[in-house]
């Protein structure tokens, strides 16, 4: 079974924390053991396993992916806008997807780390798909 985390997030670019969404679907599942893949089914959004403990990381990793990919007005790209461009390869370069263990009925994931939702052209509703499979 398929199932969806939707959310709300801010304009432009951020990262939004998913952690709690996709440890309640795997707790409410049942599979004791498995893995767990969360998939982003948009162009212009990523998803990432980086660090929750430090509430700075997010700004800091959106700020030098704006230096990496930043909004020019020469994209060949422009069919919404060279923001929209510039998300696309943002999105390209975090990548759309991330699968992690279940053991003891529980998503594995680091004592400091946090699943990040990576919104590259915001604000908008959004949808992960997470497919969780015993095994």
């Amino acid at each position: 079974m398929l199932n969806t985390i939707t959310i709300e997030t801010p304009a432009g670019d951020a990262l939004v924390d998913i952690t709690p969404e996709a440890k309640e679907l795997v707790a409410n599942s049942g599979v004791q053991a498995g893995i767990c893949a969360l998939i982003v089914p948009h162009t212009t959004a990523a998803i990432t396993l980086n660090s929750g403990l430090d509430p700075a990381t997010p700004a800091d990793i959106v700020a030098d992916i704006r230096r990496l990919v930043p909004t020019r007005v020469d994209f060949i790209h422009q069919y919404d806008t060279p923001a929209d461009a510039a998300a696309h390869i943002k999105a390209t370069l975090v990548g759309n997807s991330i699968t992690l263990a279940i053991d003891a009925g529980e998503l594995l994931v680091g004592w400091s780390q946090s699943i990040l939702f990576c919104e590259f052209d915001g604000p908008r509703s959004r949808e992960i798909q997470v497919k969780i499979i015993a095994g």
